[in-house]
């Protein structure tokens, strides 16, 4: 079980994604949008979206500081992720 789940992680971050910020901007939620917007007032950018089990969440940051927005728009400005570099 937890090697098909661990093969499905990997699976799910192998979808390509738009590599334009425009086009990663259009595949966000309304409440997505307004909730980033409001980030990019203060220096945050989006990184990329991860859909995973039917979340949708944007990954933001700003110099060392990561923010998720849930799919309802709800921020999180201290999430329990590692981002590769």
């Amino acid at each position: 079980m937890a090697v098909a789940m661990r093969r499905e992680n990997l699976l799910e971050r192998r979808q390509n994604m738009p590599s334009d910020a425009d086009d990663l901007w259009e595949e966000l939620t309304l409440a997505q949008k307004f909730s980033a917007s409001s980030l990019t007032q203060f220096g945050y950018q989006l990184n990329f979206i991860r859909d995973f089990h039917d979340k949708h969440i944007a990954v933001l940051s700003c110099n060392d500081n990561i923010a998720i927005i849930s799919k309802g728009g709800e921020i999180n400005t201290h999430p329990n992720i590692q981002i590769r570099h």
